[in-house]
């Protein structure tokens, strides 16, 4: 196969100001999603294209991290940097000085993130394939060495890794068939939380028409009664065969939350998702004791393998809403897959990306791991800016075909430093 040479590598600040209301919640107001976009250069063959999703002012600081971290890549070839991906981004989350600022969440950790979805974007057009048939393509060993398993080992070593891989090897087949049938989305653009309840109305009945049968509402208003006049009238819409997920996006402290998760049980949700602060695992499992049947969702600001590892032990939640683009990037989404699939927890990823890239990751998850088909959230919002924007019919994620992991943008908005090419 072909071999190309990363020549250069630069960044950009991509920022697309959103209709009004679109995007909000119960702590983010701004209706502006920007994503900090890294770009591998090589010399007469493909581009690969990275990104991860800011909100506003931050993305610069993220491209600037992505500068600074993305040196050594300039000078290697793509091949030889993916046979031990999991090595060397361990080796780029460790630098000696830019560790000090996480280690491994914030800014730092979300330009590793950018910088890793960019060397596997390109990895899949030097191979000319779509991101999932190059993952699903690769030997239990190949898969394995993309992996940083470092302070997991108690919990997931390589050996238990290869295991995973290989007991779903008989049962590839039966799980491809998600392949032709494509993989089921759920909306969540009908409910975000500046919408008034004429939007919320009229955008349900255009998905319904869609084909969605999987809706998220926004909650965390000041006014609670809104949050439970949302959820009634919500659930009324959408009838009672289909599911409804409630997303409070950290709002809650512990005693609101568990207040809240009780009331709003009665509309029978799949799962009621960040309910309280990210890095407070000891409510989250105070709330999967308190609040059953009702289910907890977490993962959006989970920003690496070890918290995730601390929440799935700790019985802190039952969805793994793990974020390609909040963790280091593919390697590190697959490395907590793998952790989801050892503990018996779906992953359902957050889309912050609109799900052009999770959309290949869950079709390896199902297919290699063998985890259950659930849903990938749909936010058609930033559609119309990219190349191969994902396909969503009949409220289900078609396949893609294209070679790459579906990253590249129409337009590079407000280019950034090229760095010195090795």
């Amino acid at each position: 196969m072909p071999d190309y040479t990363i020549q250069s590598i630069s960044t950009y600040d991509a920022r697309f100001p959103l209709p009004p209301g679109a995007g909000t919640d119960s702590i983010h107001a701004t209706s502006e999603y920007c994503l900090a976009v890294t770009m591998l250069t090589t010399q007469d063959g493909p581009r690969g294209t990275g990104f991860v999703l800011t909100l506003g002012e931050g993305n610069r600081l993220v491209c600037a991290a992505i500068e600074l971290l993305a040196k050594p890549l300039a000078g290697l070839s793509i091949e030889d940097l993916m046979s031990d991906f999991g090595r060397f981004s361990r080796q780029i989350a460790d630098h000696p000085a830019l560790r000090w600022l996480g280690p491994h969440k914030g800014v730092v950790h979300l330009a590793l993130a950018s910088i890793t979805n960019a060397c596997f974007d390109l990895w899949a057009k030097c191979r000319g394939v779509p991101l999932w048939k190059l993952l699903l393509d690769l030997t239990p060993e190949q898969v394995v060495s993309l992996l940083d398993l470092s302070y997991l080992e108690e919990i997931l070593s390589e050996r238990e890794a290869l295991c995973l891989l290989r007991e779903e090897l008989p049962r590839r087949a039966e799980h491809e068939l998600i392949l032709q049938k494509g993989y089921p989305g759920y909306d969540t653009s009908v409910g975000w939380m500046e919408y008034d309840d004429d939007k919320v109305r009229d955008l349900t009945a255009r998905a319904i028409d869609q084909g969605f049968t999987a809706f998220k509402l926004k909650v965390g208003s000041a006014d609670e009664d809104r949050d439970l006049r949302r959820a009634a009238m919500l659930r009324k819409l959408v009838g009672d065969s289909s599911t409804l997920m409630f997303d409070a996006n950290q709002h809650w402290n512990l005693p609101a939350a568990v207040r809240m998760c009780r009331e709003l049980a009665t509309y029978r949700p799949l799962w009621i998702e960040e309910p309280t602060h990210p890095d407070d695992m000891l409510a989250h499992v105070a709330l999967a004791r308190e609040v059953g049947p009702v289910k907890i969702a977490a993962g959006e600001h989970i920003p690496n393998r070890i918290l995730f590892k601390t929440f799935m032990q700790s019985h802190a939640l039952h969805y793994v809403q793990v974020d390609c683009t909040r963790v280091a990037g593919v390697s590190e989404f697959l490395t907590i897959s793998f952790l989801a699939k050892t503990f018996g927890l779906p992953v359902v990823p957050h889309v912050g990306d609109m799900g052009q890239l999770h959309q290949h990751l869950v079709l390896f998850n199902h297919i290699a791991l063998g985890h259950e088909v659930a849903f990938l959230e749909h936010i058609p919002h930033l559609r119309n800016h990219f190349v191969q924007p994902a396909q969503v019919r009949g409220g289900v994620y078609e396949t893609p075909q294209e070679p790459g992991a579906s990253c590249d943008l129409k337009v590079n908005a407000t280019p950034g430093k090229q760095l010195k090419t090795a």
